[in-house]
This record gives structure tokens, sequence and C-alpha cells, in this order.
């Protein structure tokens, strides 16, 4: 092969290449710059400027030394940003170097932290240093030779109730005087302010269910009236401040530590024991509800507090019994009082969680969505009463208040169409709630309408939010319809009030 042609071939090739396109393109940007065209244009018509051709003039100089000095920076901040991201490179062997390193501390770490926890172990007698296998039984052996408890809050109120006198309790109270005196105390005593049909519905309630929730807008004093109710009964209430964190019911009940061997008990559970020992009204307030999911750590009571039998009322704290357990402990399990009310506060916000159905149909809501109207009341003293009296006066309630036949058969036919126009149910629940509920807002004095109008509205019409409200709202009409045909014009307020805000929505 002739090494001449190849070398004149390629001068030639690279040759083209460099006159016609990288150097045209570099020589061509150059003479943005550097242009003999400006020199001339200045020699030859400069005695002709006049100001606005100076001004004109300026302007360009400016914009080709901006341009230049811009162009300058870029390949100089190029040229920076290189080196930095040299420097700054790591390679795949400093990678494998640092994850050594963070084993290595790993390690060290965990050797430290078994020696602590061997420290803590020997100190509390679970293991001693020379048999190292005495295990649960022999760190038990030792609490109860000590004499010591694994539950101390409960066994301090075994102490306190050891010589319990029962205040007098006034057991010829009624339920619309209970009603009355409540809001003649919350407004002399806490300037309180309640319509008494929200007073009437929370008594009728606690008829109902051992769950209530009281939700509406912030600031109408949902929490204040649990609270002011404590009061009242001359028990304080207890407020639980539930947290995001809540998961399960060790938020309730506490937990058994297996390094101390004792059980971290929650105020809680306190009052819960508290209340085995005597007869009076217990309220506990889960301030806060729905900043958690209910159904996670509220499951267990869910459940428990459905069962038919009081008797089954039963939670297992730890899995078995030591012999200097709380008295009202047996076997590990606790009996959950049969006088104690949860009382739940929610607002439905973007920082709260929504409320399950399965929540939602084991309570009672209660809806507080505006302020009490300030009125003048005479100084009004609490009352004791017994939660047996209680209970008895919603028996008797029961009896004399029952819901009448035909109204019962115009839920039946308004169950029929709800299934036939919205694929949605009552269930023997809510019926049953319904049962229960009526005739105690009766007694409280209230109507056997309104307390209809209340329990279809909150337990069953609330149940279309979540359907798509889209597909129903020309149902909507009809409904409001066909509560006017069986109930009346004026009748069901509440419900066709719900149902025109729904339509609303669309």
């Amino acid at each position: 092969m002739n090494i001449n042609l190849v070398f004149k071939f390629l001068k030639a090739f690279l040759g083209s290449f460099y006159d016609k396109g990288i150097g045209s393109i570099f020589w061509g940007f150059l003479h943005i710059f550097y242009n003999e065209g400006y020199r001339d244009a200045f020699v030859n018509y400069t005695d002709q400027f006049g100001a606005g051709e100076w001004a004109v003039a300026i302007i360009f100089i400016i914009l080709i030394v901006a341009a230049l000095v811009a162009i300058v920076w870029l390949i100089v901040f190029g040229i920076m940003k290189l080196i930095r991201i040299n420097k700054n490179a790591v390679l795949p062997q400093d990678l494998v170097e640092e994850c050594a390193n963070l084993k290595k501390q790993i390690i060290k770490m965990s050797a430290e932290k078994d020696r602590i926890l061997g420290m803590k172990v020997s100190d509390i007698g679970n293991y001693t240093g020379e048999e190292g296998e005495e295990g649960e039984e022999g760190a038990s052996e030792e609490a109860v030779k000590a004499g010591e408890s694994r539950f101390y809050k409960l066994t301090e109120i075994d102490q306190i109730y050891e010589n319990y006198v029962p205040p007098v309790y006034d057991d010829e109270i009624t339920l619309p005087e209970l009603c009355d005196r409540f809001r003649l105390f919350a407004c002399s005593r806490r300037k309180l302010f309640y319509d008494i049909r929200i007073i009437r519905l929370f008594i009728a309630g606690m008829s109902t269910t051992r769950l209530m929730i009281l939700q509406g807008i912030s600031g109408t004093g949902k929490t204040s009236l649990a609270h002011c109710m404590g009061l009242f009964l001359n028990n304080p209430t207890t407020i639980a401040s539930v947290q995001p964190s809540w998961r399960d019911r060790t938020e309730l009940f506490g937990y058994f530590n297996e390094f101390t061997k004792r059980f971290n008990e929650t105020e809680v559970l306190k009052k819960m024991y508290e209340a085995t020992w005597n007869k009076n009204i217990y309220i506990t307030v889960l301030d806060e509800m729905n900043i958690a999911r209910v159904e996670y750590y509220f499951a267990e009571m869910l459940s428990i507090l459905e069962m038919p039998s009081r008797d089954e009322w039963v939670v297992d704290l730890v899995p078995s019994g030591w012999p200097n357990d709380p008295k009202h402990i047996d076997k590990g399990r606790f009996r959950l009082p049969q006088n104690m009310w949860f009382i739940g506060t929610a607002n439905n916000d973007d920082s709260t969680f929504a409320i399950s159905d399965k929540v939602y149909d084991r309570a009672m809501p209660i809806n507080i969505n505006s302020k009490g109207v300030p009125f003048e009341a005479p100084e009004t003293d609490g009352v004791y009463i017994s939660f047996e009296h209680l209970e008895d006066m919603f028996h008797k309630a029961m009896e004399e208040n029952k819901v009448s036949q035909e109204n019962l058969d115009k839920i039946d036919m308004l169950d029929d169409y709800v299934i036939e126009h919205f694929r949605l149910a009552f269930g023997n629940r809510i019926v049953k709630q319904l049962k229960e509920f009526v005739p105690a807002y009766i007694a409280c004095g209230g109507t056997e309408l309104d307390g209809l109008d209340y329990v279809l509205c909150n337990k069953i019409l609330r149940k279309f939010e979540s359907l798509n409200l889209s597909y129903i709202r020309d149902e909507i009409d009809g409904l409001i319809l066909y509560l006017s045909e069986q109930f009346g014009e004026d009748a069901m307020g509440e419900c066709k009030d719900y149902l025109q805000r729904l339509k609303k929505l669309f």
C-alpha cells in the first residue's frame, strides 16, 4: 500500500473537516467579537453620527462585551464544575471500605448493647452470675417473697378501697330531672351552655352503648361536655389524649415489661380497676380519638363490649397469675367494669382519619355543631348516682316508652326501600340500638319521632357518604318524598336536611 497516498487522503479529509466544520464554527464565532467591519463602520461613519447613532453604537459595544464576558464565565464555571465532580467522585473501592467500617461499628454497638442488657438482667435477679438459668419463675418467686406486686398502681387501689365507705346515692332522681339539673350545673358552675336536646341525646346514648362519639366542629364544647358530666356526678372524668402513634391495645391497658417483671399500667386501666370497687358512674374520654385509627387501638374493646353477656367482658392482661396480683385480677384476666362509659371526641379535618363503619355501627354518635346560647341558671350542685339506678331508669324507660308497632313497621318498609334504591341495609344491631335509644330519649323529655329521626339520620343515612353520590343524587328526592309520606310533612326534619345537604355536594 502506498503510504503517501493514505497520508494525503487523510490530510484532505481532516483538513476539509476542520476548514468547513469545526474551524468554520470557531473562526465564525471569533469574528463576532473581532471583526474589521466594526472598525470600518466607525472610521467611515463616525463623522456623520448624531446623538441617536452614538447611543445605538454604545449599546452594541456593551452587548458584545457582555456576551464575551458571559462566555468566558461559562467556560471557567464548567471547568471548575468538572474539577469538583472529579474530586468528589467516589470510587467503588471507597464504597467497599466505607461499608466495612460501618459493619465494624454495628458489631461493636451490638456487643455494647448486649453487655448493658446483661447488666440490667443481673441487677433485677432474672439471672444470677453463677446460676444463669432461673428465668421468669425465679423472678416471680423473688418478687412474691419480697411482697412486691407487678401491678403497682392497681395494688394501690386495693389498699385505698380496703375500708371504703360508699356515698349516699340519690336513687329518687328521674331522667328528666337528671337532664335539667346537669344543664343548670354546667351553666352555673362551669359557664357552659348546652341545649337541652344535646343533653337528652347524651343520656339516651348512654342507655344504648358503652361507646359514644361526640363529633362536630372544633370549639363547640365536646370534651367539656364529658368533663363536666364527671364533675356533676362527683367522679372526675379521665381524659386520655389519643396520639397519632396509637396502634394497639397497649395504649389503653399498658404492657408487661419482661426485664423489670412489672406491668406498666395506664391511667385508663387504673380507672377501670377502680370502677370495679364501687357503684359510681365512670366516664373516660378518648380525646381526638380519630387522630389515630380507632379500629386499631380500640379493636379488642369493640369486640368485648359487643358480647351479649357482661360475664364475657374479660380481657387478658398477662398470661398467668401470681399470688400477689391485685384482688380483681384472676389468673391474669381482668373483667371490664359495667359502670364505665367511653366518650370519644372527633374532629373531621385533614389531620384525622375517617372513622370506619365498624366503629360507627357499635357507637352512638352525638353531633355538636353549634355553640349554646347563654342563659341564667341558679347555683346547682352535683349529684351522687349509682350506675345501678341509672340502668334501672333505662330499663323502666324501655318498658314504658316502647317504640310503637306502627313506627316499627314503617322502619321495616323504609329498610326495604333503602335496599331497593341504594343497596344498603339497616342490620339487626341498628334496630336493637333504636329500640333502646328512643325509649330513653322519650323518658328524658323528647318525642318518639324526634328520636327515630336522629337514629335514622346518624346511623343509617350517614352510610350514604360512602356511596357514589353522583349516581344516587336522583334517588334522594324520592327518599325525601317517601319519608314525608310515611311520617308526615313536618316530621323527620333532620333526615331531610341531611339529604338536602348531600344533594348540594353535586
